[in-house]
């Protein structure tokens, strides 16, 4: 077996962007003459798509999130989010994305992107940091009902990369998830997947416990041992349950 793919989140593992989003979605709340997040919703709400935090702070207020007035408030808040980015000259992009990319290029590894974001805030930020090109399938939250921690998003992902390179016969086992939060990772994992933690949203210690690897930086990640596992060269890494 072989490394064919590595699988990045967005929020929280390309761009630092989740004060922006809490701050965001409490602003709609309000406009809604809801309550703002609780700590605890803060907290539920990483690493979930936009879909399912509004879903369920509606129904924590008494209030029925139909399709179309769900629709209404995450279109509402893509474009908030868009105007925010606009105001910024430099892009909260983290470090060493930008190099992890192209190292996983020049040795041939397929890239794609597994979010719960709407697909124009991802385009924007790719568009902006030009590394659109890099990312051949992206999975965002406008294409899946389900959210993170379901694993619907990372199939979606193996399935539309051998739809794009029929040859590569690619099986989630093949695939490597970089992952900032116990629901992406939970995710990642319920897909067959090795998953990477980067402890940029969560403390080291609490992603050590259920990742195969667990990275302070992007920068720290050795993608030569990574290879080495899959192909069983060295030994797999333990890996409990968050």
């Amino acid at each position: 077996m072989s490394l064919k793919a590595i699988l990045f989140d967005f929020n929280g593992v390309i761009i630092n962007d989740e004060r922006i989003h809490l701050q965001l979605i409490d602003e709609i709340l309000i406009q809604e003459n809801l309550q703002p997040q609780k700590p605890q919703e803060r907290q539920n709400s990483l690493g979930r798509s936009d879909r399912a935090c509004f879903q369920e702070l509606l129904a924590n207020r008494g209030r029925v999130g139909k399709e179309d007035y769900l629709n209404q408030l995450l279109n509402r808040k893509a474009e908030a989010y868009v105007l925010e980015l606009e105001k910024l000259e430099k892009l909260p992009i983290y470090p060493g994305v930008e190099d992890l990319i192209y190292q996983v290029r020049s040795q041939n590894i397929n890239l794609g992107l597994v979010s719960g974001a709407l697909r124009k805030e991802i385009e924007l930020v790719l568009k902006r940091t030009k590394l659109t090109e890099y990312f051949k399938v992206i999975i965002a939250g406008d294409d899946i009902t389900t959210s993170k921690p379901q694993p619907d998003g990372y199939l979606l992902a193996v399935e539309r990369l051998n739809q794009q390179y029929p040859e590569l016969n690619l099986q989630p086992s093949e695939c490597l998830a970089i992952e900032d939060t116990p629901a992406g990772i939970q995710a990642a994992k319920l897909a067959q997947m090795k998953v990477v933690g980067v402890a940029n949203t969560y403390p080291f210690h609490m992603l050590q416990r259920c990742c195969n690897w667990t990275v302070d930086y992007l920068t720290d990640l050795e993608l030569d041992r990574v290879q080495n596992v899959f192909s069983g060269r060295e030994p797999q890494p333990s890996v409990s349950e968050c």
